[in-house]
């Protein structure tokens, strides 16, 4: 191939691969009415869609601290009631406590004082149980010394008589020298009952 032949592809090559003037002026002005567009309207409304997101995510970022902030709030009350309620436990146990040891000691009074009573009821019954016991002994070995005195002197004594006997025989003991009280007693006993 000629040389003039490769010069002219080559120069209808570089035709090619260059736009030509009025292609570059046409896509000029659809750039320059599509970059008007664009800035004029969807570039805002691109832009106003993003603030709007972006204030959504800042308040959805904001009500999320404050809520955190709210929850650390609430959570410190409740650590603090719950503390409150632990101390008003612990109080409420150790006044339960004191209650029922006075309870306990007032039990232990109560009951003493009523064992204390019942031991002075019965000692008070048994002292009148033992002088009544005692009057009846008393009745039934007068009544037994004046059977056996009747027997002894072979008659019957009557009350009286017997009470005389008894004092005559107390006033001799009682003249008699110490020495001889066992053996005055065992003479002077038949012979008062025989002048009788």
């Amino acid at each position: 191939m000629p040389v003039h032949v490769l010069v002219a592809i080559s120069q209808e090559g570089k035709d090619l691969l260059y736009p030509k003037l009025s292609e570059l002026i046409l896509g000029a002005l659809g750039f320059f009415i599509l970059f008007v567009f664009m800035y004029r309207w969807v570039i805002p409304r691109a832009n106003q869609m993003l603030e709007q997101r972006r204030q959504k995510i800042q308040g959805d970022f904001e009500a999320a601290e404050s809520s955190r902030s709210d929850a650390e709030t609430l959570l410190q009350d409740y650590r603090k009631q719950l503390s409150g309620a632990r101390e008003e436990a612990n109080r409420i146990i150790e006044e339960a406590r004191k209650t029922a040891e006075t309870m306990r000691r007032d039990l232990e009074e109560k009951a003493q004082e009523e064992s204390r009573k019942i031991v002075e009821r019965a000692q008070e019954e048994i002292r009148s149980e033992r002088d009544r016991v005692f009057q009846e002994l008393k009745a039934q070995v007068g009544e037994l010394s004046l059977a056996l005195a009747g027997r002894m002197v072979g008659e019957s004594l009557d009350r009286d008589r017997h009470i005389r006997l008894v004092d005559d025989y107390i006033g001799e003991l009682e003249r008699m020298p110490s020495g001889n009280g066992a053996n005055g007693h065992g003479r002077s006993s038949p012979g008062e009952g025989s002048g009788d």
